[in-house]
């Protein structure tokens, strides 16, 4: 197997890792009747079943193939910090204007747009559409939780929970692809 499809293969862990447990995180924000609330059990429990694939898989790659980019390590660490700041400091203005209900609507556009300068870093193009995919689901829920009786949490919780475990699944597939 070559150093860069090792290289592939150990990212497509990682992003599983990651992304599963995201997902897990997103399926246990919104309160829910059943039997939503049992599908958000199992969304979780596989979306940690997920991650733990992820984590084996990138694990076990993790001294194969070519070593790791630390020239992408400070750039990665300062999308990720940036991405903290603006969703706790936005939180804390929508929640101080008085609407916590909409503080996981801003925290969703926030890991949306998060994704645009990730994606040419990490050399994965395909984050782009999942950050458009997820900053929709903030717009939806948005409109949602102003037009409807429906919580907008429960729209971002479910959205961006199915949307961040296919991303997670679809990398774990990508890993175990031929060559």
């Amino acid at each position: 197997m070559s150093d860069l499809l090792i290289a592939n293969r150990r990212q497509a862990g990682l992003t599983a890792l990651y992304l599963g447990i995201f997902a897990m995180l997103w399926f246990s924000v919104p309160a829910a009747e059943q039997p939503l609330r049992a599908l958000l059990v199992v969304g979780s429990i596989v979306a940690l079943l997920t991650a733990v694939a992820g984590g084996v898989l990138s694990a076990r790659l993790r001294g194969a193939g070519s070593p790791r980019d630390r020239a992408a390590d400070r750039p990665y660490l300062l999308i990720v910090v940036a991405e903290f700041v603006a969703a706790g400091l936005g939180a804390a203005v929508v929640a101080a204007a008085g609407w916590s209900e909409y503080v996981p609507v801003l925290v969703c556009l926030v890991v949306g747009l998060h994704f645009f300068p990730l994606a040419p870093l990490l050399r994965d193009p395909l984050l782009k559409p999942l950050g458009v995919a997820i900053c929709l689901v903030a717009a939806a829920a948005l409109v949602t939780g102003l037009a409807s009786g429906v919580s907008a949490g429960l729209v971002v919780g479910t959205g961006a929970g199915v949307l961040l475990l296919g991303y997670a699944v679809q990398a774990l597939v990508r890993a175990y692809r031929p060559a």
